[in-house]
């Protein structure tokens, strides 16, 4: 199914002054018919009667809106650019997706409240629904989802993801509801590409597909799999007339199950890469020290010195609390 535009008919305001027009004459005509001809005022009353029809072929379009149209079944066209058009009174709008409301910002009605129509019964439960697609750049706040990453660990992740309508025959036709299914593509896609990566770098993952093991991870490489997650979604979405702009990470934790196990695990790895530091710099202090005190002559000391000496420097600069002074008055040995 192809989109055939239709941007020849914005003679609507000729098609109303008409219509307007021939109104005033029939109900001329059917007071100068009452006086003079029998038949003047049956032509009269007759346009009366279905004189409005006209009016139901007038069609308002602000930018970035679209109508997509169909006579008996058939489909005829859709209305692109904003003015004021005149179709077929027999013609009717088609959008499936009119009543679905996925809590994303960028719909046709602006976010305002739907007017009310009050039915028979006068309870006002009827609504109109507004047929019109809109063309504009529209937000999908994918919910949160939990998802086992490459090594098995539960991560909540949710996105958002940038979309617009290009081509509105296929939206209208080719699927059954175009939000629907751009949502559940959303999270096929993001399950499909969170699970090739871990949570933070792992060693012998591969995560590229190229048989190596690379740096790749969900929290160090967002961008990249904030991009492979919308090349996904507009992979399925194609044949649906919808063009995937952007998406991004927009939330990323471990599930509360393990959170505070990979807490735990994440301080453990920083207590043991300070650890690393403090012991390399004091190992450092330690060999200065020794090499300033033989290089000025200050003290001469052996093995048995110098081991005592390295130990309680490195006791000192490695502990975890201030060192307690100890004086010694008596002599060195």
């Amino acid at each position: 199914m192809e989109e055939k535009v239709l941007n020849s008919r914005k003679n609507g305001m000729l098609a109303l002054v008409l219509t307007a027009v021939l109104y005033l004459a029939a109900l001329a005509a059917v007071i100068a018919g009452a006086e003079r001809s029998a038949w003047l005022m049956i032509v009269g009353i007759v346009w009366l009667c279905v004189g409005w029809l006209p009016f139901a072929g007038l069609r308002v379009l602000k930018p970035q809106e679209a109508l997509v149209l169909t006579l008996f079944g058939k489909y005829v066209g859709t209305l692109r650019d904003a003015g004021f058009y005149f179709v077929n009174p027999f013609c009717t709008a088609v959008n499936p997706a009119a009543k679905t409301h996925l809590g994303q910002s960028g719909d046709v009605d602006g976010g305002q409240p739907k007017p009310i129509v009050l039915s028979a019964s006068g309870t006002g439960n009827a609504q109109t629904v507004n047929k019109k697609i809109s063309l504009k750049i529209m937000t999908l706040n994918n919910c949160r989802q939990k998802i086992n990453d490459c090594l098995g660990n539960p991560v909540e992740i949710g996105v958002a993801v940038m979309w617009q309508v290009k081509d509105t025959a296929k939206a209208v036709f080719n699927v059954d509801n175009f939000k629907e299914y751009l949502s559940l593509q959303c999270d096929s896609a993001v399950r499909n590409i969170v699970r090739i990566y871990p949570y933070d770098v792992a060693p012998n993952v591969d995560t590229t597909g190229d048989g190596q093991a690379d740096d790749g991870s969900l929290r160090g490489s967002s961008e990249v799999v904030a991009e492979r997650i919308r090349k996904e979604i507009q992979r399925k979405v194609e044949n649906s007339g919808l063009e995937i702009l952007e998406a991004r990470i927009t939330y990323l934790a471990y599930a509360p199950e393990i959170a505070a196990v990979m807490l735990q695990r994440q301080q453990a790895s920083a207590i043991i890469d300070a650890r690393k530091m403090i012991v390399d710099g004091a190992v450092g202090m330690v060999e200065m020290a020794l090499g300033r005190l033989s290089e000025n002559k200050v003290v001469t000391l052996d093995d048995e010195r110098k081991a005592a000496m390295v130990s309680n420097l490195l006791v000192v600069l490695c502990g975890n609390r201030d060192a307690q002074p100890v004086v010694n008055s008596g002599s060195l040995y």
